[in-house]
């Protein structure tokens, strides 16, 4: 299993992140979407890091705390134990 870890300074960076873990775990947007009760649109949107007020407040607060957001993933089927 591999693991995963990315630094998200803004809401594209997670965005990207998760896209990431997404497509290395084999989902399409449309699996992930099924899967969460959302629509493909929404998960489009999460992943291109469209900025909502929510989002880009929270990194606002974060990067004025020097703090950062660390994202961690665990992707079965991969790796050297794969």
């Amino acid at each position: 299993m591999a693991h995963y870890t990315a630094i998200a300074r803004s809401p594209q960076a997670l965005g990207r992140a998760l896209a990431e873990v997404r497509t290395a775990r084999g989902l399409t947007q449309e699996e992930l979407a099924e899967t969460l009760g959302i629509s493909r649109q929404y998960v489009v949107g999460i992943e291109s890091g469209n900025p909502n007020l929510y989002a880009s407040r929270v990194f606002e607060v974060i990067r004025e705390l020097g703090g950062r957001i660390e994202f961690h993933a665990e992707i079965p089927g991969s790796g050297p134990d794969a």
